[in-house]
């Protein structure tokens, strides 16, 4: 190590000493996919027991109303778990946030839920790298400053749906976040370390489109096919991308027999915005292809959905934050670098309410959202140590 103070070097020790592997292992162990509350409820109390050690407040915050829309056109509630806010010297001239998620994309039901260790120091689990092993990482960077008497104050958030868009905790994600120094957030790095620099946004949307059902036979004139119009709007939205703005229109549910003109489609689409002006012109093209085919094809349409994460963009605050993990890795012997890239998570969110945020300060992994999905043992510490050396330097240089 160079050029760490004795106090960033303490803090260091303290950081490796904390029971990160078995942490990670135990909470692995636990399925906690996005619609598995019993699951999702096991792992908030064991996180809840490894925060006990810190000196802050833990309120467990029910889930925010969230809807979906059936494949009947109907709109329902979607049941989420609960979600954890941990909350540590709120009077503190400096305070920061810190956040990650619970919840895995592995259902209870889903045939890849156990750990096995591979020889290349690697271990291959659900969850091990997204985000169980961040967790870990960010509880021992916590306790680590905690040892060495950081004044610090922060918040911790940890989610239960950021798999599936955040929806029913963005409501207290933004709160969290909005006057806060600086935002750590514990999703993983590459297998490299490299860090996610700039994100895209994201906007999922349910357009339902009703149509006249008649006999495809008989009478096929008076009928109304929304199938038909519903692949018209995804043509026009198609038409709408461009190198800022990917649009994919992803699926259509509805029909029925080949004998009866369909009369209810129900049409997803996904828009990846790179910046905010992008948003605007999808917000126009879906606003310009409903008009457009609602009066061709004489149907009804209702559109559902929205740009649940904004861009993140890289500016004159977050390249600051950057440069000071940067700087912190390079006095551990670090390196850190980042890069560019069009996947969103809460991030994004948290950069949306002004405060600069870091959203890839996890552990060191790859293959994540697929069954090859491994975490590299060794990067605990050292990213442990990173986060801790990191908020030291922001608790006595701020920004």
């Amino acid at each position: 190590m160079t050029m760490l103070t004795p106090v960033e070097e303490q803090a260091v020790r303290r950081a490796a000493q904390s029971p990160m592997l078995a942490r990670t292992r135990q909470w692995a162990a636990v399925n906690s996919g996005t619609g598995n509350l019993a699951g999702l409820a096991i792992v908030a109390d064991l996180l809840a027991d490894a925060l006990s050690g810190l000196p802050g407040t833990l309120t467990v915050v029910e889930p925010a109303l969230a809807e979906r829309v059936a494949i009947d056109g109907g709109v329902c509630p979607v049941v989420h778990g609960r979600h954890l806010h941990f909350v540590v010297r709120p009077d503190a001239p400096r305070r920061l946030l810190l956040t990650g998620h619970m919840d895995t994309v592995y259902p209870a039901d889903h045939p890849f839920q156990t750990l096995v260790d591979r020889p290349d120091g690697t271990i291959n689990g659900p969850g091990v790298a997204d985000m169980k092993g961040g967790l870990a990482v960010m509880i021992a960077a916590l306790e680590a400053i905690e040892a060495v008497g950081c004044p610090i104050g922060y918040d911790v958030v940890i989610n239960s749906d950021e798999e599936t868009g955040s929806f029913s905790s963005a409501p207290l994600i933004e709160q969290a976040a909005r006057g806060k120094l600086a935002a750590l957030t514990y999703e993983p790095a590459l297998p490299d370390g490299t860090l996610a620099g700039a994100r895209g946004g994201t906007g999922n949307f349910s357009i339902v489109v009703r149509g006249r059902a008649a006999h495809a036979g008989r009478n096929p004139e008076d009928g109304r096919n929304a199938i038909v119009a519903a692949a018209a709007i995804a043509l026009a939205l198609d038409a709408a991308k461009g190198p800022r703005l990917s649009v994919n229109p992803a699926r259509i549910d509805g029909g029925g027999p080949n004998n009866v003109v369909p009369d209810l489609a129900v049409l997803r689409v996904n828009f990846r915005p790179r910046d905010a002006e992008e948003i605007t012109r999808a917000r126009q093209a879906i606003d310009a292809a409903v008009a457009t085919v609602s009066a061709a094809h004489d149907v009804r349409v209702e559109v559902h959905g929205s740009f649940n994460r904004p861009p993140k963009p890289i500016d004159p605050q977050a390249a600051r934050l950057f440069e000071l993990v940067r700087r912190s890795g390079a006095d551990l012997d670090l390196p850190i670098a980042w890069r560019d890239t069009g996947g969103v998570c809460d991030g994004n969110n948290i950069a949306a309410t002004g405060t600069p945020v870091i959203d890839t300060m996890g552990v060191r992994g790859g293959a994540i959202h697929s069954a090859d999905e491994f975490l590299i043992v060794d990067s605990l510490a050292e990213r442990a140590a990173l986060s801790a050396v990191t908020i030291l330097r922001l608790a006595k240089e701020g920004l």
